[in-house]
């Protein structure tokens, strides 16, 4: 960092507006993504960042936009966009011809398709955008590529919406001779910085000429005779340094800006492609009869590990890009649990993450609390400098029990004694926030009200602020009880118990399932609603039942937390005409004034949601209620990009010939909804895991009519790897056991 005097700029002057808050959405929902560590890009379909400020368009290091503007042109003229994809490695190409030139253009006036311009762009430590120009007319052609830029150095809060009463300080653009640095100083103490690098090569591979470089923009002069092609090569670093000592405080980190080091594209694109080539090497591998669901397996493996970011040198799963690419408590859980079948590592990351900073102390101001396992981590300016409690902020109250749920049947899989050795202490802690700190009113349910301003009104996974609704919309007032937070902790008691049992510790696993059926027994009593054949979604401050029909009851299969007779009527509640979709269950009932298929959390359709409820109903024997829920997701599924499942989408009915709606600001990729397809396959083929006795179960396997076979290669059980081969039967499906190797295991085969 320099001596920090150099010229401030204003705002205005260097992006065209003063509050990044106020600026638009980009139009429509097809972007580009590219994420590697914690740097990552939305750009639009053309692989740009426009408008200037668009919310939900940027590069972005951590919690911080250190690009909100990135715009490329060639000679001014229009460019008809080719092609736009995205390779499951997470590299982009777009390809674009120029169709038509303005008078006076060096290219001429007349329409053109002569000229193709490819462009390929990837994550590695900095994002890289290669443009390749190539003549294909038979004379020479001059022309000049451009690329304007600006970096309103946002924090993701603001670009959500949040106002501040002050920002920090921006400099001048600092101008070399290939190069500009654009700086802003934040709040928190600490200098951010995006430098822009350009080297453009020739036909015969000597350097093109750099007709204009200053702070907002570079133009490359280039010459092509016949068949020749030019490059252009943009690379952008972002980097984060700590400025005055004292001012950072809670999760600020330190990220130097990557040294200048030129690399051919290709090389990097090959580093790229080897590093998700050995990740994917370690995963489960999927071979299926039906080419586009291997697709979308193999998508799920990539974006699991384009979801991983890395802090206090660990990694951990990220929520999902771009609003919450940061860990998240519930998310990591979940997602951790659902791709236990596909990648352990995940699980093992999530537990040791957030065990790291588990709840310490009682601290309002945070909704912190000991044993609390946290919620939501940023490392942002707004975080560091104290505006937002997110350092971390521990507002979930399902965090804690889907910890301990997670650890349990991590254990089940692999058998990893050390990590959950290294782990029971931290199990220990939340078993006693369940008991302690989690009931204030000791009348035997969990429940939550937020302790500071700045926090959740709603702390279960429907966070949003009318996500716990009565039937006629009215929103419940907390204190309030989730049902599904119930058969969490219920599941949570239950799997430490067994746990604690396999160690020898008898006497406290039998006080924790003597806890777990009091309050499996007070849930009975208190949400079910007789009239409706389920359970109210929570009981609000008054102890009312919260009355309307919602998916949250699914998660009580999920848990086992009911009996077989309320499993099938709460199962038959879900797939009825007003919960069902046609693609999914919805998060709340068609026919209820709350009803809204376009809300966040009000009859919109996620598929973690679902997949959560299709294993519930597997687990009480209703493997073709989950092979619906497959089905109807892997439906829906065709029709968005990449085969990929966006954290939610719209809860429109589905009739014949119509499509599935996006969610405008869905996360894609979102990581419990990227792990849902390892959930929903472990789901209909009855995977059961017992690592420490060295068994796997599989229990009525079962195939939906469009996946005729599926062979499961090096699926983890302990040390143990094994190899089956499913395949499609009248009633149920034939499991055959191919290979097992590295250990022993035991399959049995339960048909």
């Amino acid at each position: 960092m320099d001596d920090g005097r150099a010229v401030i700029a204003r705002p205005e002057e260097l992006l065209g507006y003063a509050d990044p808050s106020d600026r638009p959405e980009a139009t429509g929902v097809d972007k580009l993504v590219l994420k590697r560590g914690n740097l990552f890009l939305v750009a639009n379909r053309l692989g740009d960042v426009a408008p200037a400020g668009a919310r939900d368009l940027g590069l972005f290091l951590t919690d911080t936009r250190h690009l909100s503007a990135w715009r490329m042109s060639v000679s001014g003229g229009p460019l008809l966009c080719l092609s736009s994809q995205v390779s499951s490695d997470y590299v982009a190409q777009v390809d674009f011809t120029v169709t038509s030139l303005h008078e006076g253009d060096l290219l001429g006036r007349e329409p053109l398709n002569y000229v193709h311009l490819r462009r390929d762009m990837l994550i590695d430590d900095v994002l890289v955008d290669r443009l390749v120009l190539t003549n294909f007319q038979g004379k020479a052609v001059d022309a000049w590529i451009a690329m304007e830029w600006a970096a309103d150095f946002a924090d993701v809060f603001e670009i959500r919406g949040a106002r501040r009463r002050e920002r920090g300080s921006y400099h001048a653009p600092k101008v070399e001779r290939d190069q500009v640095v654009l700086r802003y100083d934040g709040r928190d103490g600490r200098r951010y910085a995006t430098e822009v690098r350009i080297r453009g090569v020739g036909p015969d591979g000597a350097p093109a000429a750099l007709a204009s470089l200053d702070g907002r923009g570079a133009r490359v002069k280039l010459h092509l005779e016949p068949a020749e092609h030019v490059e252009v090569h943009f690379a952008v670093a972002a980097g984060i340094e700590h400025g005055a000592p004292g001012r950072t405080r809670g999760l600020d980190e330190e990220r130097p800006v990557p040294p200048s080091a030129p690399r051919p594209f290709g090389a990097r694109a090959s580093c790229t492609h080897e590093a998700y080539s050995a990740y994917a090497a370690q995963a489960t591998r999927f071979a299926t009869s039906n080419d586009l669901f291997t697709s979308a397996l193999e998508q799920a493996v990539a974006d699991l590990k384009a979801l991983t970011v890395y802090h206090f040198g660990a990694p951990v799963i990220s929520a999902g890009i771009p609003w919450y690419t940061c860990p998240f408590g519930r998310d990591a859980l979940i997602a951790g649990y659902e791709a236990l079948v596909a990648q352990p590592e995940v699980a093992r990351d999530a537990l040791r993450f957030l065990a790291r900073l588990q709840g310490e102390r009682d601290d309002p101001t945070r909704d912190e609390e000991p044993g609390k396992i946290p919620h939501e981590i940023r490392f942002g300016e707004m975080a560091a400098a104290g505006e937002v409690p997110h350092t971390p902020y521990y507002g979930s109250v399902d965090s804690t029990p889907l910890f301990l749920m997670l650890l349990s049947e991590y254990d089940l899989w692999t058998d990893d004694h050390e990590t959950v050795e290294a782990l029971l202490p931290a199990a220990e802690r939340a078993l006693a926030w369940m008991d302690r700190w989690a009931d204030p009113d000791d009348d035997g349910l969990v429940e939550y009200q937020r302790r500071t301003p700045q926090g959740l009104r709603n702390q279960g996974w429907k966070d949003s602020h009318d996500g716990v609704p009565f039937a006629d919309g009215t929103p419940a007032e907390p204190p309030i009880a989730l049902v599904e937070v119930q058969g969490y902790c219920i599941d949570a008691r239950r799997r430490m118990a067994a746990l604690l049992r396999r160690r020898g510790r008898r006497s406290e696993a039998q006080a924790l399932v003597t806890a777990a059926r009091l309050h499996a027994e007070r849930l009975e009593e208190r949400f079910w609603m007789e009239g409706k054949g389920t359970y109210a979604i929570a009981l609000d401050r008054d102890e009312r039942q919260v009355d309307a029909v919602t998916s949250n009851p699914g998660h009580l299969l999920f848990s086992g937390a009911i009996s077989d007779a309320r499993a099938r009527q709460v199962a038959a509640s879900l797939l009825g005409r007003e919960s069902w979709s046609g693609w999914g269950i919805r998060t709340l009932a068609a026919g209820q004034r709350a009803y809204n298929p376009l809300s966040y959390h009000d009859g919109t359709v996620w598929p973690h949601d679902n997949a959560l409820c299709a294993m519930g109903m597997a687990s009480y024997g209703m493997t073709r209620q989950a092979g619906q829920v497959l089905t109807g997701l892997w439906d829906a599924a065709q029709h968005f990009r990449q085969l990929r499942m966006p954290e939610l989408f719209c809860g429109l009915s589905r009739a014949s010939g119509q499509f599935p709606v996006s969610y405008p600001v869905a996360c894609s990729p979102q990581a419990w909804s990227s792990a849902a397809w390892f959930l929903l396959v472990r789901a209909v083929l009855g995977l059961q895991a017992d690592a420490p006795r060295r068994t796997l179960r599989v229990v009525q396997p079962w195939l939906p009519p469009w996946l005729d076979e599926l062979v499961l290669h090096g699926l983890r059980v302990g040390p143990a790897r094994a190899s089956l081969r499913f395949t499609r039967g009248k009633a149920n499906a034939f499991a055959e056991v191919l290979e097992i190797q590295g250990g022993e295991l035991k399959v049995r085969i339960e048909v």
